[in-house]
């Protein structure tokens, strides 16, 4: 027996890795600066943990799948402890493929080579934090940081989180006696917040639906797949072809959107409606604030897209035509990005509502740049730009979160349009977007003597 506790995290099941990945064939052009909810193919919600027999004194919170408990594995199982001075690759250990990992440091580099394995890890949790996780705040911090992080389609699958190693040996002098028991139970209420099982209430509203003849709508965003795991094949987010479908149920998918649909409607039938109608709410592609969003990244997935549906070709499960609304018309640099920086250029137009890319809405394939808005009042041809002469740069910094907190700067984020500008460009790009966003009110372009207005504005992009 381990003398270790072991929370079960049985809602945790990320879905297998995606074979095949390859680089995007499409080239990537330079593009202009500033142009500008994982979803699994098998329904494992289902799934029980294994009936093993509490250890005593362990918990159990009836209301949740998750067990505290102390473990016997049956599993051939590795043990992963980085605190050695010449370090193994993590991807290199992977190899020996293990069914399952127990890690006593949940180091991040660590974790994001376990996504996608398949492997079963056990997390650990050092005696020497256990004080620490008597704190309440804390065991929730670490639950997120640790555990809810991973929790994505292609992720990692957290099966167990152990609180404490061998902490009542009788060499450790009682040190770890009072404050094992409140780590462990702290751990698992915050292991029951984090994820409850929402299992139950999505049968209840899809038989609510039912009765009332109503649709079931889902947001299907393959980019999505992209921005959560850097390991899944960007191929399979297209429609142009994944060089290795994935099989499921005998069943091949080449692209995302398929799968995650089909995810749906087997879902549906598992709960008993099979039939119920399913409407996709939103789908589409961004195109900055992201290395994955660009203009032609996103021209590649409505240029299959849009083709795909008007061909009525459906699913492998729901063949026939797919009722479908693109996400979005146009930009808003006034959203929220706390989901991504991207979260502000899913449009297919600009914010001055002029089109991105050529694109045929009917899906015929006859490429065409959209009408674009008419009319279109622009301000003064004028911007605000960082001051060479600026002597006290001291206070740079804040000035150019302050621009940032109420203007757009998410091209200048990594892997964004803007990314490479030069440190003046850098807050002269920030400084003008305030200036702009208070609609070139001399007063915004001041910072403290940081800033000016010109006429003559120009930037330089390192290469």
């Amino acid at each position: 027996w381990s003398s270790s506790f072991g929370l079960r995290k049985g809602y945790i099941r990320p879905g297998k890795p995606y074979p095949g990945t390859k680089p995007v064939n499409t080239p990537l052009k330079a593009r202009q600066c500033g142009e500008v909810k994982p979803v699994q193919f098998k329904d494992r919600t289902k799934e029980s943990p294994p009936s093993l027999p509490l250890a005593p004194g362990a918990a159990k919170n009836k209301e949740s799948n998750l067990v505290g408990r102390s473990l016997l594995s049956f599993n051939i199982s590795i043990s992963y402890d980085k605190k050695n001075s010449h370090l193994s690759k993590t991807r290199s250990i992977i190899k020996t493929k293990p069914t399952n990992v127990k890690l006593f440091d949940a180091e991040a580099s660590t974790m994001s080579a376990l996504a996608g394995s398949g492997i079963e890890v056990m997390i650990a949790i050092p005696n020497d934090q256990l004080a620490l996780m008597n704190d309440y705040d804390r065991a929730k911090k670490f639950v997120q940081r640790n555990v809810t992080r991973y929790n994505f389609n292609g992720g990692v699958d957290i099966k167990y989180v152990a609180v404490g190693n061998e902490p009542y040996l009788t060499t450790y002098n009682g040190s770890f006696s009072k404050t094992t028991f409140p780590a462990l139970r702290n751990i698992q209420n915050a292991l029951n917040e984090a994820g409850p099982d929402i299992n139950d209430q999505m049968v209840e509203m899809v038989q609510f639906l039912a009765k009332n003849n109503a649709p079931f709508t889902v947001n299907i965003y393959p980019f999505l797949s992209l921005y959560g795991n850097d390991h899944f094949p960007v191929d399979f987010a297209f429609f142009d072809g994944a060089p290795q479908p994935v099989v499921d149920n005998g069943i091949q998918y080449t692209n995302v959107f398929d799968a995650n649909y089909d995810t749906l409607v087997s879902a549906l039938k598992a709960a008993g409606h099979g039939d119920m109608p399913i409407i996709v709410g939103e789908v589409g592609w961004p195109t900055d604030g992201d290395k994955n969003a660009n203009i032609n990244m996103a021209y590649r997935f409505y240029n299959g897209l849009l083709p795909r549906l008007t061909s009525n070709k459906g699913t492998p499960l729901r063949p026939g035509s797919i009722e479908v609304y693109l996400f979005g018309l146009i930009d808003e640099d006034a959203k929220s990005i706390a989901p991504g920086s991207f979260e502000r250029h899913w449009g297919i137009f600009r914010y001055d509502g002029q089109p991105k890319f050529a694109m045929d809405i009917s899906g015929r394939g006859q490429n065409a740049l959209l009408v674009p808005a008419q009319n279109v009042r622009y301000l003064d041809k004028q911007w605000c730009e960082f001051n060479p002469d600026a002597k006290d740069l001291s206070k740079l910094g804040e000035n150019i979160n302050y621009a940032c907190t109420f203007a757009d700067c998410t091209p200048l984020g990594y892997g964004s349009s803007c990314n490479g500008l030069d440190a003046n460009a850098n807050a002269s790009y920030a400084f003008n977007a305030y200036f702009q966003a208070q609609n070139q009110n001399e007063m915004a372009c001041s910072f403290q003597g940081l800033a000016r207005v010109t006429r003559n504005f120009t930037v330089r992009v390192d290469t």
